[in-house]
């Protein structure tokens, strides 16, 4: 499969629309997976290293080694203004593969975030810095540089498949990648879905019951539900 290259760095890739990703990144998660038809969630471990983290660009993405960094540091190298690195690792690993040093250096190079399968350390540094981080572990456990891996192949991270150019938007609520061809319908669907959403938050606002709102109530009373008395 294309996802398991090794020792390989791509140095050109697609990436979505630029007016699009600035489109996604007025909404939130959870809007924008219910919007693409309830996917492209990555597992909910993948957490933020701090409250209010919160990112939305495109994606450079990172095949590590167990224990091992080397390739963060190439992918370095590759990064562009708005890009989020998406690290996913060939196994399991909860080592610290990333810190303040490697921030400070992908910050320089215009990256706006890190998403991660793996550990993280420094979180009291990053989050000073307000560099946000979505990872898997928070570990101070070191890495090594000893083995290749790979930059801008797609990977599986958090159990989401992610392209090199991919869309990632990222909050408290998990994180989500859209690829990178559905970037502007994704993006209006998601602001049709804002809109629909604020008029039924007005509507409950004046006292409206989901139960009428929905139409809930005659499948209810179908299924038996009564009340009693």
């Amino acid at each position: 499969m294309e996802h398991t290259q090794v020792g390989v760095v791509h140095t050109k890739i697609v990436r979505a629309d630029p007016d699009a990703v600035a489109e996604l990144s007025k909404y939130g998660v959870a809007t924008i997976h219910e919007a693409m038809g309830r996917v492209g969630l990555m597992r909910p471990y993948l957490r933020p290293v701090y409250p209010k983290a919160r990112m939305c660009g495109t994606a450079v993405t990172v095949l590590l080694q167990p224990g091992d960094n080397w390739m963060l540091h190439v992918a370095a190298e590759q990064i562009q203004d708005g890009d989020v690195v998406v690290a996913a690792c060939t196994t399991e690993s909860e080592d610290g593969f990333f810190g303040e040093l490697l921030a400070t250096s992908f910050r320089a190079r215009g990256c706006v975030g890190l998403v991660i399968d793996g550990g993280v350390r420094d979180v009291i540094d990053l989050e000073g810095m307000d560099f946000p981080v979505f990872s898997r572990a928070v570990n101070a456990k070191g890495t090594v540089k000893a083995t290749l891996g790979s930059v801008n192949v797609p990977v599986v991270c958090g159990n989401a498949l992610v392209r090199p150019g991919d869309v990632i938007d990222a909050d408290a609520d998990g994180v989500v990648v859209v690829p990178r061809e559905r970037a502007a319908e994704v993006a209006a669907a998601s602001a049709a879905r804002e809109a629909d959403e604020e008029g039924k938050r007005t509507r409950f606002r004046a006292g409206k019951l989901g139960l009428d709102m929905y139409g809930m109530r005659g499948p209810l009373a179908e299924l038996g539900l009564r009340y009693e008395n």
